[in-house]
């Protein structure tokens, strides 16, 4: 995947932006205010992610490429290594993953709004 694609890929999720909080070299992306992916721009070597604990752990223990989150809390974020053999599907999924769990932890009416924004699109 490049960063083109991941880009595009996270933009495609009801409600999700992207900005740059961290200075010029760190892409985010955020529903409803809060951070579900982020890479580096210079290098787009990783991207950390939201995971569940008990995922996140299996997750690791199976996949060299994927790691405890860097710069974030461990237990609840991993980092991808991309080139490393994470397929295209197994990222996305991997996406999903993260933007539904964050969307999940937003107000009830927050995420009644996105559900409007997706049926809009749909």
């Amino acid at each position: 995947m490049h960063i083109e694609d991941f880009r595009d890929y996270c933009l495609l999720k009801a409600g999700a932006t992207d900005d740059m909080p961290f200075g010029p070299d760190t892409l985010v992306f955020k529903v409803g205010g809060k951070i579900f992916a982020l890479t580096d721009l210079t290098t787009f070597a990783s991207i950390n992610l939201k995971c569940d604990p008990e995922r996140a752990q299996e997750l690791r223990e199976r996949h060299e490429y994927i790691v405890p989150g860097y710069h974030m809390n461990k237990k609840h974020w991993n980092t991808v290594l991309l080139g490393t053999g994470i397929s295209g599907g197994q990222l996305r999924e991997l996406i999903d993953h993260s933007y539904d769990l964050v969307r999940a932890s937003l107000p009830r009416a927050v995420r009644a709004e996105l559900a409007a924004q997706e049926a809009e699109s749909a």
